[in-house]
Parts: structure tokens; sequence; C-alpha cells
């Protein structure tokens, strides 16, 4: 089991997600529907799950067999997100996944930046992973927004890569590895010394993503 640390810079902590965040994290979902819904995970069978206890202790399962490090998000002690470092893999490969949601309230403080930092720098530093990835809808301004300030780097356009909001969606994929980071991506950004254009989203790729995929319904017809 891979040990989940409360990490904290400022205002901003991210700590280990527990069972008795249940009622927080319900009532922080169900608050902010309309914020987060364009963005979220959805089943592409249609099945729709409440159990919010189920989803931490699976999480949490995932956590034993060190394959994932689920935090809790917090601005001056409150509740006000979730991020997931999801898909952890060791030996040739060793990397990770980071996902993320944040109340509305809470936008505009740099929650999200600084918590995706923290997570990346105990990756990076304790976990041994080598290489973070965050993949980020193309329409997703404020996403785009926190790798940019992280100085993530661009590495393409995976069509329909993951469903959201009831349909496969385009992403836009962005990484890091440790070698880029030796100081750590938290005081690299502190410092000012992100460079400049990191993350930045070549034109090439937004005309790509603006351009629906065809696609083939089964009799063969393109749509």
């Amino acid at each position: 089991m891979t040990t989940i640390p409360t990490l904290t810079h400022g205002r901003v902590s991210i700590r280990p997600l527990r069972l008795r965040d249940t009622r927080d994290l319900d009532v922080a979902l169900s608050s902010n529907r309309h914020w987060l819904r364009t963005w979220e995970a959805t089943n592409p069978s249609g099945h729709v799950s409440t159990d919010v206890r189920g989803s931490i202790r699976a999480l949490q399962a995932n956590a034993r067999a060190g394959l994932g490090l689920p935090f809790a998000m917090e601005l001056d002690g409150r509740f006000v997100g979730q991020l997931n470092v999801s898909g952890i893999t060791y030996g040739s490969l060793a990397s990770a996944s980071i996902g993320y949601w944040v109340v509305e309230s809470a936008a505009g403080h740099n929650v999200t930046p600084i918590s995706v930092a923290l997570a990346v720098d105990h990756c990076f530093r304790q976990v041994g992973v080598h290489r973070i990835e965050i993949c980020i809808r193309p329409e997703n301004a404020p996403s785009l927004r926190v790798v940019e300030k992280l100085g993530f780097r661009f590495e393409g356009l995976r069509r329909r890569y993951i469903h959201i909001n009831g349909d496969w969606r385009d992403h836009f994929c962005f990484a890091l590895v440790a070698e880029e980071v030796r100081e750590g991506v938290l005081d690299r950004w502190v410092q000012g010394n992100v460079p400049v254009g990191s993350g930045s989203v070549p034109d090439t790729a937004r005309q790509d993503a603006a351009m629906p995929l065809p696609t083939k319904r089964r009799g063969g017809t393109v749509i």
C-alpha cells in the first residue's frame, strides 16, 4: 500500500480521502452539479451511481493495491474538491495520471494548481513515478490554465478518449517527467521559473479538435 500524506502550501491542503468525507463529498457534488456536469466522467452504459461511500471505498482499495492516491482538497480546512492519482504503474513505465474537480466557490483561489503541484511532487519524490499526465477537454479553459501555470508539456490530441457528460470526448494530453522539474513543480511555479509557452496548445491541434472525428454506423455509413 502506498502511503497517502497530508501536504500543505499556504491556504491549500491535500489529504487522504476518508469514509468520513462521505457527507461533505455528497453535498459538494450535489450542490455543484451545474458547475461539474459538463466535465464529469460518465458510464457508457448509462448507469448512474449515487453510492458516494462505495466510490470512496473503491478508491481506497486501489490505494491499498498501490494503484492510486485519492486526495481530498481543502481550502482553509474546508473540503472543496477531490484529486485522484490513478493508473499508477511501476517498473519500466513508472507513470500515473491525475484527475480533479473543485467546487465553484473555490475557483480562482489557485486551489487546483497548488493541489496538482503538491501531488506531482509527491509522486516524483516519494512514490517513484517518472511520468505524470493530465488529459483535458479542449473546451475546459480553467483546466488548460492549470497545466499552463505549472508548465506541463502538450503531447497531443486523443480522439474520443474519455466518456464525459454522456458521450466520448476528445482530450488534449499534457505530461511532465521527473527530469524536467528537479526543483519541484510547486517551487518552479512559485518562483516564476516556468518556461514561457509551457502548456500552450498548437493551433493545428486546436483546429483538429474543432473537426469532429468521422465515425461509422454499424452498416458502414460515415457520419
